[in-house]
């Protein structure tokens, strides 16, 4: 019977977590259980199935069949770093476990580190998120599109035409996936250009009034839209016996907006699509919560 991973408890809690991730060698067997299943497996050098020893003071494995070196950070954002793996794979676990995300100064403050480190951890933390979401397959199902305008210094209107303010687009399937990206404009060929690329053919697809929507019918989806305008949030259609709204979505860049506001005080654009990343990694994964760390373990 192979043993349960401790990160894939539903207990995985931070006591826990230091109990399990103590020392570097904690780290390191971890990395190796992820990537290539323990310290015994098929070497890529003499083929053989064999038991790879730890080399002291050195983050290698040496196979026992014939002393081929494996480092289990080799090629990943560990490879050089000075900072523990201990730190690493704790800030990992705060993102994990997280709603709203971690700021810099918070990965600063907890790991000891300066505010350059920090930052940095924390951008390709990010970046593993993103690899580690994975979008190979389409969205499929019923899913709900909703823009938004986030971020900005100057003062505007609210909602579409703000000044200052980064266009993002969102796509949820209902009680799946999400993604979301960062868009020029709400024209027309943008936002069909985004649905071709992301949803699966004949989808059912939920949006608001928004114009510009208006193509999805004519590429073959199954279109409702609510009408914010006038005061609808949700609407039952009898004939095709589905609900349409955009509320998971809305409910998303509500969590999304209120983390920009609070815990990062100012996206910019430039870097938006980074923290895009990391919220719908978390929203597509929230039903696996605990096992959202050894995704990332495995991105690396």
């Amino acid at each position: 019977m192979t043993k349960k991973s401790p990160s894939a408890s539903p207990d995985f809690s931070v006591r826990e977590f230091f109990q399990r991730f103590a020392t570097e060698q904690d780290c390191l067997d971890h990395i190796m259980a992820v990537r290539f299943g323990g310290t015994r497996f098929e070497c890529q050098t003499c083929g053989k199935d064999s038991t790879h020893h730890k080399l002291a003071e050195r983050r290698t494995y040496v196979c026992a069949a014939c002393g081929h070196h494996v480092n289990p950070t080799a090629g990943t954002v560990l490879e050089k770093t000075r900072t523990p793996l201990v730190s690493w794979f704790y800030a990992m676990y705060l993102f994990c476990t997280t709603r709203h995300g971690v700021s810099g100064k918070e990965l600063q403050r907890q790991l000891g580190v300066t505010y350059k480190t920090a930052y940095r951890i924390g951008q390709q933390i990010r970046d593993l998120m993103s690899k580690a979401q994975g979008f190979d397959a389409l969205l499929s199902g019923h899913i709900e599109l909703d823009e938004a305008y986030v971020g900005g210094r100057r003062s505007g209107k609210r909602g579409r035409g703000a000044a200052g303010k980064t266009i993002v687009m969102g796509l949820a399937e209902r009680n799946g996936r999400m993604k979301a990206v960062v868009i020029p404009n709400v024209k027309k060929d943008t936002l069909r250009s985004v649905v071709l690329a992301n949803v699966e053919p004949g989808a059912t697809v939920s949006t608001d009034e928004l114009y510009s929507y208006g193509l999805l019918t004519g590429d073959g989806y199954s279109h409702g839209a609510v009408k914010h305008g006038r005061k609808e949030y949700a609407f039952y259609d009898y004939q095709r016996d589905e609900t349409f709204h955009v509320n998971t979505v809305e409910g998303f860049w509500k969590l999304f907006k209120a983390s920009v506001r609070s815990t990062h005080v100012q996206i910019s654009g430039k870097h938006m699509q980074r923290y895009l990343d990391e919220f719908t990694f978390r929203a597509s994964n929230r039903h696996r919560v605990n096992g959202m760390f050894d995704l990332l373990v495995g991105a690396l």
